[in-house]
């Protein structure tokens, strides 16, 4: 059974910074993509990061040059460090997995307030 753990969501004040951590486990095999969807109330969920095992990255344009993706292969762990936050980036933040299935993350909420 694979299981994706976020951790790291939280309450911060525009112009803040937080760390989001999700790490995988069970039996994964060719983990092809890892990355981050987002969801805020009354809207669809978005893509906003994504890392492959070549280390590509993919990000929305809304979080260029403020959100960092990263991956730690041998811990089946990404990161996303979010600087620079805005109300606008409101929302449950999902891990997500992609190898032969793609799995998701139970979701944290990131709440910024203005």
């Amino acid at each position: 059974q694979v299981q994706l753990v976020e951790s790291g969501g939280g309450l911060v004040q525009a112009g803040g910074s937080l760390r989001l951590s999700c790490s995988a486990s069970g039996r994964i095999f060719g983990i092809n993509v890892m990355g981050w969807y987002r969801q805020a109330p009354g809207k669809q969920r978005e893509l906003v990061a994504a890392i492959t095992s070549g280390g590509s990255t993919n990000y929305a344009d809304s979080v260029k040059d403020r959100f960092t993706i990263s991956r730690d292969s041998a811990k089946n762990t990404v990161y996303l460090q979010m600087n620079s936050l805005k109300p606008e980036d409101t929302a449950v933040y999902y891990c997500y997995l992609r190898a032969v299935y793609d799995y998701w993350g139970q979701g944290t909420q990131v709440t910024v307030s203005s």
